[in-house]
């Protein structure tokens, strides 16, 4: 009896001094680093992190509804001492433990070479029919009901979620919008719950308790599991040998030239990380990039004449016409361009309005010393927005021909993120944000209504709080 009150009382003792030295003093020792070094913020509680006053900021953004054309930068660059596990859990929630967006090392660089392989430039433009013919179902849908009066009002913001969901279904998958409508629901609630979990106090080991929330966390997980399990099982038969499911499906080899495969649970976690990045920052930058030609009557006039001599009226886009979309888009370096239009919507609204990195090993960044295990919180928009990188109308979209002028400084642009991590699906949406806007273009003008707020808010991706509905008519010919 004695030795096991000697034994309780020493794990007693380890478990105290464990939590007092992960969730006291480790973050307090971090949070005295980084303020002697001039970086402030607001201080760290042991128990809720910074999620008191993040909480209340966010409660106070969601008050606002501007008519302003860009975010306030002044509150995009702050500190937050956010528990390591605590993120991981939440990026395992959406995604599942064996996704790119969770992976590391070597596990990591196998996925990511093999899902590279569907989403390369040259597999993207062989999907191009593909994706010309789910934007000419919008647009008999939009020609159906614009009616005689030549005007519809149109939520782009519902619509293109439905458009990109479609085409990462189908180019993907191998199925479609209807097939994966469930998996879509599901996550966006999975999304919206892990978002706000993010913001209320935090118990250490709260995730485990049955609550409610945990209890509709697991259920929606196990849906998705099904769904998807479902549509693999529909689709597992497909010809395509470069489809994303052949490719997950094929054997790999490892450093030591092992042959291997992903497991069931592998290929299903990568569906749900393919499904929410695919549709949503497609969506969401498709959202912004009309909201933005739709109140800047000039730019979207430039994009139209250049729609028109390349395609012509009537020709749909091929492949063969994206690269000569120099109007629309183009690369960052090519400074011979006219105007960089998506580049401009994207530097204003990244894909994403965070990047997170992990320092590998204690360095000095700049001027500041950054410990070994210190996850920094790049922020894109802040970045993008700085008026001393891209001048005093930094968050105005009034110059598209910033991007012209001499090469800004590395790192000063990145809506899909940097290095081995950028975006596997950035050349998917380019592609489906080009050939969007020239179907669009060609055929109709479009405006801001009257009833759009803008309010952009971040979860997960940056989204309109609202709607984003403008008011459609067709163009006479150019």
């Amino acid at each position: 009896m004695g030795f096991f009150l000697l034994a309780l009382l020493s794990l007693s003792i380890f478990t105290i001094y464990y939590v007092y030295i992960k969730y006291i003093r480790t973050p307090l020792e971090i949070q005295r680093h980084f303020r002697q070094q001039g970086i402030g913020g607001p201080s760290y509680n042991p128990i809720s992190g910074n999620s008191g006053e993040l909480q209340c900021l966010m409660m106070a953004e969601k008050k606002l509804s501007s008519k302003a054309e860009s975010f306030n930068n002044d509150q995009v660059v702050r500190m937050w001492i956010v528990s390591k596990s605590r993120v991981s859990h939440l990026v395992m929630s959406l995604f599942g433990k064996s996704s790119l967006a969770y992976l590391e090392g070597e596990q990591w660089t196998a996925h990511r070479k093999i899902t590279m392989q569907a989403f390369t430039m040259e597999q993207i433009k062989e999907l191009v029919p593909e994706i010309v013919a789910s934007i000419k179902r919008l647009l008999d849908e939009i020609e159906a009901n614009i009616g005689e009066e030549n005007r519809l009002e149109l939520d782009v913001f519902k619509e293109f979620n439905n458009l990109s969901a479609d085409v990462i279904s189908r180019i993907a998958f191998g199925s479609n919008f209807e097939e994966g409508k469930r998996v879509f629901e599901l996550q966006d609630q999975l999304g919206t719950i892990a978002w706000e979990a993010l913001q209320i106090a935090y118990v250490p080991g709260s995730r485990y308790l049955p609550t409610k929330t945990n209890r509709l966390t697991r259920k929606l997980q196990r849906e998705m599991k099904e769904a998807i399990t479902k549509i693999i099982k529909m689709n597992k038969t497909s010809e395509n040998p470069k489809a994303l499911l052949s490719l997950l499906m094929s054997p790999y080899k490892t450093k030591g030239n092992v042959e291997k495969r992903l497991g069931f649970d592998d290929i299903i976690d990568e569906y749900k990380t393919f499904y929410l990045t695919g549709k949503e920052t497609t969506a969401n930058f498709l959202t912004w990039l009309f909201v933005l030609l739709g109140s800047h009557q000039e730019w979207q006039e430039k994009a139209r004449e250049e729609v028109v001599r390349v395609c012509g009226h009537e020709e749909l886009p091929s492949a063969e016409h994206l690269s000569n979309f120099k109007m629309i888009h183009s690369c960052f370096l090519h400074v011979e361009h006219i105007s960089i239009i998506l580049n401009e919507a994207l530097r204003l609204y990244p894909a994403a309005p965070v990047s997170v990195r992990e320092a590998s090993k204690d360095l000095k960044l700049g001027g500041l010393m950054i410990p070994a295990k210190t996850q920094l919180f790049l922020p894109m928009i802040a970045v993008h927005h700085d008026r001393k990188i891209w001048g005093e109308d930094a968050q105005k979209f009034n110059y598209p021909m910033r991007f012209l002028e001499p090469k800004k400084p590395m790192g000063s642009y990145f809506p899909y993120g940097l290095g081995p991590r950028i975006c596997v699906g950035q050349h998917l949406a380019t592609v489906e944000a080009k050939l969007v806007l020239a179907m669009i273009l060609r055929t109709y003008s479009f405006v801001v209504s009257s009833a759009y707020v803008h309010a952009p808010i971040q979860i997960i991706t940056t989204r309109p709080q609202y709607d984003a509905p403008l008011i459609f008519s067709r163009v006479s010919s150019l």
